[in-house]
This record gives structure tokens, sequence and C-alpha cells, in this order.
């Protein structure tokens, strides 16, 4: 059996932190093989920063405003250098990065629909929900996903899907879906941790 390693996580992030707040229960609970050794945010006065905080986590406050993409995307990703991360994680993170070489297949995203349906640039939040109920559809989801440079485009790493019930409103839709998520991406990380997914 291969041997699971411990991976130092750098969690990007942008908004409630709910989804670094799960990820914390599952390493507390000795669920995860992982540490979080950096939260990045792209905004001040969110709550996932009171999160990292009160874990007492290493944090950087990193804004894009006024930068290029890719000058923005160095110092994001300089920040993850020397934490020593292992696997940067997109938690709730709402920008564009530039995945430099040598984090290419390091980078994951948790997207909540089932991509390549209801991904790409505008389907983030009850968006993606309004438009898997504008659409008929009788399944959704979420997906796990290396990241790349466009938006919820890499490869699929890991999908869980749940049902759209004929009386779902976005919100109830929303709630199945994060429960599916908070499940789903600790063990995406967890096979990663096993050498189950490259």
């Amino acid at each position: 059996m291969a041997e699971v390693r411990h991976l130092r996580l750098a969690v990007l992030l942008s908004g409630s932190g709910r989804t670094l707040e799960n990820l914390l229960e599952w390493i507390d609970s000795g669920g995860l093989s992982a540490t979080v050794a950096v939260v990045v945010s792209s905004r001040p006065d969110v709550r996932g920063l009171r999160i990292a905080e009160r874990a007492g986590l290493s944090t950087r406050l990193l804004p894009p405003g006024g930068q290029s993409v890719e000058g923005w995307s160095e110092t994001v990703f300089r920040g993850c250098r020397e934490a020593r991360s292992d696997l940067v994680v997109m938690a709730g993170f709402m920008h564009l990065v530039r995945i430099p070489a040598d984090f290419t297949g390091r980078v994951i995203n948790i997207h909540p629909s089932l991509l390549p349906a209801f991904g790409g640039r505008g389907f983030h939040g009850m968006n993606v929900h309004r438009a898997v109920l504008e659409r008929g559809c009788t399944v959704s989801g979420c997906t796990v996903h290396l990241v790349d440079d466009e938006y919820d485009h890499g490869r699929v790493l890991l999908q869980r899907t749940v049902p759209v019930l004929a009386d779902d409103s976005p919100e109830s839709l929303a709630a199945r879906v994060f429960a599916a998520e908070c499940q789903t991406l600790p063990e995406a990380i967890q096979r990663i941790a096993a050498g189950m997914l490259s």
C-alpha cells in the first residue's frame, strides 16, 4: 500500500471561508493528512481571514488591484512558495491566475457544478445553481479539478452528484451541493496525499 504523505496546503480564498473551515475540521478529526501552511485572501475584512486568524494560521492579504494578472499571480505564488506548500487549494477564490511552472499540476479548485457544464467566467455562487434550475437539469453536483490558466478548465480529478428536486430553489440546491463539496474536496486531497490522484 502506498505511503500517505502529509501535505502542506496553501488555501486561497475571497470570502466566507466555509471551505477552509471544513478542511480544518477534517484535519482536526484526523481524516485529512494535511496542514494548512498559509491562507491567502484576495479581499480584506472577510470571514475567511478571521477563521484563519482564530486558528492561528499564517495569513496573507493580497488584493489584486492595479496589477496585471501575471504580476499578481507571481505575488500569490511567491507566498505559497515561501510557505513550502505542496498543494494549493482554491476555496472560494474568485480570480483567474497564471500558474507558474513549479506549481503546474499542484493547484486544485472546487466548483459547484459537474464540469464542464456550468463552468467558466460568470459561473460562480448562485449563478451556477440558477442556471442548473433554468436548464431543467435533474442532477447537479461538484467537481474538484486541476487549475490551469482558464476558468474552470483543468482536468477533472473527482466529482460527486446530487439530485435536483422538483421544488428546489437556488438556495436549497446550493446547500445540497455544498454538503457534497464538504466531502469531495477533502477526499480528493487525501487521494493526492496517498498517491491515488496525480
